[in-house]
């Protein structure tokens, strides 16, 4: 990627992120009731109208609403995401505590889903239309078609409730109160991702350079793994790191069934408790996240594949 491209690209992302900004504060502020309300609500007080008038001065909702909007801009620009309604807690504070439990369970969830889909998918590609083939096609169809929260409950009751191996919530970061969520992802995407590689490797397999290289008295397993595999993993990097910005932002249906301490589960809590500021700056950072993932994944293609590189140097 050339020095102009990448800020493009960086400019394309800061007007990306000032869309999402407006939004996501659009829509809080035509939410139905009012933050100063909610505010006490979540403290448990029942506020008199002169102070429920005195706090919506203080926070600036007397004001029009592009003030308000700028007001805020101007603060997160300044690393300032406001206040939690709920808890009193800094915004960022709580974000950056909850962010690397998440990171965790997301590694983890694609550790599990690199090291069963690339075998499978292998296989399902090289014994093509055999039983063996089929198996794995029944399995993946299987897989994308439980719905992550069965799948998690299930896995509790049999895991943790029955054979109680594992611990039923996972109010923690240790490995063993990661096993049960993290698997949870897992499956789905091994599903997808198992068929992804299938496809892959069956264009590399029916590609010409594969007849020269058998002519050249190359072995199969030489073939595959010298020259299939490499070829067919590259389209896959730009799946990896799009599953890995959604794990970031959709990870909140299994953190809220294994009680997990992740970013889902915050934004879960701060929607419940219509904590305006917290839902405000969680939608920006996992936006803000998720592109500049896309970004990394973008310059390792451009690394890992010279025929793009070329391509946008031409």
């Amino acid at each position: 990627m050339t020095l102009k491209k990448f800020i493009n690209r960086i400019l394309q992302m800061l007007l990306v992120l000032l869309g999402i900004s407006f939004l996501t504060f659009m829509l809080t502020y035509l939410a139905p009731g009012d933050p100063a309300t909610a505010m006490f609500s979540a403290a448990g007080v029942t506020p008199k109208p002169e102070q429920l008038e005195a706090v919506r001065v203080s926070m600036g909702l007397d004001k029009p609403f592009f003030v308000q909007y700028m007001t805020w801009l101007t603060n997160c620009l300044h690393g300032d995401f406001g206040t939690s309604f709920s808890n009193k807690n800094l915004v960022l504070n709580q974000i950056m505590g909850r962010l690397g439990a998440t990171v965790k369970l997301s590694f983890l969830s694609m550790g599990i889903m690199l090291i069963i889909s690339i075998p499978l998918g292998v296989i399902s590609a090289v014994k093509e239309n055999k039983w063996c083939d089929n198996l794995i096609r029944v399995l993946n169809f299987m897989g994308i078609s439980m719905p992550g929260f069965w799948l998690g409950l299930l896995l509790q009751y049999v895991f943790a409730i029955n054979l109680k191996l594992l611990p039923v919530a996972s109010q923690g970061m240790g490995l063993n109160k990661m096993i049960l969520p993290s698997s949870t992802l897992a499956v789905a995407m091994t599903s997808k991702y198992t068929r992804q590689v299938r496809a892959a490797v069956l264009d590399e397999l029916s590609m010409d350079y594969v007849v020269g290289a058998k002519a050249r008295g190359l072995s199969n397993a030489q073939i595959l793994f010298l020259h299939v595999l490499p070829n067919a993993m590259l389209p896959l990097i730009t799946l990896l790191g799009i599953s890995f910005g959604s794990l970031l932002g959709g990870t909140a249906v299994v953190e809220m069934i294994f009680s997990y301490p992740g970013l889902g589960e915050l934004g879960i809590r701060a929607v419940r408790g219509r904590d305006y500021p917290l839902i405000q700056g969680f939608v920006l950072w996992i936006a803000l996240i998720y592109m500049v993932i896309n970004l990394i994944v973008d310059i390792s293609y451009s690394l890992f594949d010279p025929r793009v590189r070329e391509k946008r140097q031409s």
